[in-house]
């Protein structure tokens, strides 16, 4: 048994950083650098970053993007997520950890990195009036959908399993505009009325769809080629991604709330449980993961406040 338990959180810790015997060495670089960061303790970004939330977060807004024709063409066309789904989610926690906790300088090179190799990401996708449209992941617009469908995911997760924010939900759509900004976000939203306001236009003019193409995704995302261990508790998670989603959302991906018949099961407190195993598992619920433990170091280092080291 003890065995089993070992692996499964070995496999857990490769998951979210490619490695079971030690944190990833750009996690390390952290603490490198000669500013303070975008970010500092006791921010918005640093509470809901730092929670488990984002687990949930992660999977809602992959389901959420998918949403964009141009956005899923880019990632079916270009990328090989189906090969190796856990590279890309490896490469996309370590560009918002470096984000979050980085310098400014390891924020803005590791953007740039990003937005090189989205370079190339081009192609071509008719909208839902069969016109014929070109698509860039870098460009603007499309760079948005992404920034407002991250966002939101974040926020909401956070609102359902994560703690207080500091300064409230507008604080943390502020603080990471700063991000969007980064990749070629022009004026993004500073307030959750905006943002709400923003993805209801998307809504509203008819740019998002649902199609074969959508479905075969979710398809994916539903059951990705996990070890078998954390088979069971994905599942819980994807169902606490679909509870966080609004409605119409939910029905344009064809998903629902899980039911026993005509009960709804508890899929908030399920989630809460395996998000709570999951940090027991990943170092405790005391501990601070090495991303924030590195920028502490690093503010220390620059005589500024880093709230401790522990």
């Amino acid at each position: 048994m003890r065995n089993v338990l070992r692996v499964w959180q070995d496999e857990l810790k490769k998951t979210f950083s490619g490695r079971a015997d030690g944190p990833p060495e750009w996690s390390l670089r952290l603490a490198d650098g000669d500013d303070p960061g975008y970010h500092l303790p006791g921010s918005a970004v640093w509470a809901v970053h730092g929670s488990m939330s984002p687990i949930v977060a992660g999977i809602r807004t992959l389901l959420m993007q998918s949403l964009h024709p141009g956005a899923l063409a880019g990632v079916h066309e270009h990328s090989n997520f189906r090969e190796d789904p856990l590279r890309r989610l490896a490469s996309t926690i370590r560009w918002i950890f470096t984000v979050t906790y980085g310098s400014r300088s390891a924020a803005e090179e590791a953007s740039a990195r990003v937005r090189h190799l989205h370079e190339p990401v081009k192609g071509r996708y008719r909208d839902n009036a069969g016109a014929l449209r070109t698509y860039s992941a870098n460009d603007p617009a499309l760079a948005r959908w992404i920034h407002l469908a991250f966002t939101d995911a974040f926020l909401t997760a956070h609102k359902i399993w994560g703690g207080p924010i500091p300064g409230g939900p507008d604080a943390y759509i502020r603080e990471w505009a700063q991000a969007g900004s980064l990749m070629g976000v022009a004026d993004p939203p500073l307030t959750e009325a905006d943002m709400r306001s923003e993805l209801d236009r998307w809504y509203g003019q008819g740019e998002l769809r649902a199609d074969e193409r959508v479905a075969e995704t979710v398809r994916f995302i539903r059951n990705p080629p996990l070890h078998p261990l954390l088979r069971p508790g994905y599942r819980v998670l994807f169902a606490g991604a679909v509870y966080s989603l609004e409605p119409r959302y939910r029905a344009m991906l064809g998903l629902s709330v899980p039911r026993l018949g005509p009960f709804p099961l508890p899929v908030k407190l399920a989630t809460k449980t395996v998000l709570g195993v999951v940090r027991l598992a990943l170092g405790g619920r005391r501990s601070m993961g090495p991303s924030e433990r590195a920028a502490r170091q690093r503010l220390r280092r620059l005589g500024e406040p880093s709230g401790g080291l522990t």
